[in-house]
C-alpha cells in the first residue's frame, strides 16, 4: 500500500522532475507504519530521496518527500531567503530550515504559505500567494501561479504525464525502487 500511495502522490519526485511531494497517510497499526517507514527511507535514500514526517496526528501522518540537493539549492534562491526570512527562519540549511517549518506546522496547525518553497515551487509564485492572499493568480494547476503561467503550464503537464506513466507502470510490475530515478 505504502508503495502505491509513493507513486500516486509523489511520482514527479521519484522521477526527478519535482524537488518534493507531501501528502497525508492514513495510519491504522503505528509500529507497523514506523517499520515501513523506516524500510522505505533505507530503500529511497540510496537514490537521494528522502522521507520525512511533519505532522503526527496519531491517526494521520504528514509526511514530506524530498531530494535534498534539490531542496538544497531551492531554499538558496535569493527570493526564497527573502521569503523565509520573513517568516522568521534563521538558517537556510536543509535540516535547519525543515525544522524551522515542522514548527510552525505544529504552531500554526494548518500549511505556513511558505511551504511551497519546499515543493519546489517558483519563488515568485509563493510571493504572489502571499501577497495576494491565494486570489488573483493567473492560473490553477498543481500550485497558484503568479509569475510565468505558459513554463508553469508545461510544468504542470510534465508533472501529470509523470505521473499517469510512473501508475502505468507500476501496475504493470515495476517496482518503487526501478521507478526511483538516482540522482
Amino acid at each position: 500500500m505504502m508503495e502505491k500511495l509513493l507513486i500516486e502522490n509523489c511520482a514527479p519526485t521519484l522521477a526527478n522532475l519535482k524537488t518534493a511531494s507531501l501528502f497525508t497517510v492514513p495510519v491504522e497499526n503505528p509500529a507497523e507504519w514506523q517499520k515501513a517507514l523506516t524500510r522505505w527511507r533505507g530503500i529511497l535514500g540510496g537514490k537521494g530521496v528522502s522521507l520525512e514526517v511533519l505532522r503526527d496526528t496519531g491517526k494521520t501522518r504528514l509526511l514530506y518527500v524530498y531530494r535534498e540537493s534539490r531542496l538544497a539549492r531551492d531554499l538558496s534562491h535569493g527570493l526564497a531567503r527573502c521569503i523565509l526570512c520573513g517568516c522568521g527562519y534563521a538558517g537556510f540549511g536543509v535540516e535547519e530550515a525543515l525544522d524551522t517549518l515542522k514548527s510552525r506546522i505544529a504552531r500554526e496547525g494548518d500549511f505556513p504559505h511558505e511551504i511551497g518553497l519546499f515543493l519546489g515551487y517558483p519563488p515568485e509564485d509563493v510571493e504572489g500567494f502571499m501577497k495576494h492572499r491565494g486570489r488573483n493568480c493567473k492560473c490553477v494547476g498543481c500550485w497558484k501561479v503568479y509569475g510565468d503561467e505558459e513554463g508553469a503550464v508545461r510544468q504542470f503537464a510534465r508533472f501529470k504525464k509523470c505521473r499517469d506513466v510512473y501508475l502505468r507502470l507500476f501496475h504493470g510490475g515495476r517496482s518503487l525502487w526501478q521507478l526511483t530515478v538516482a540522482s
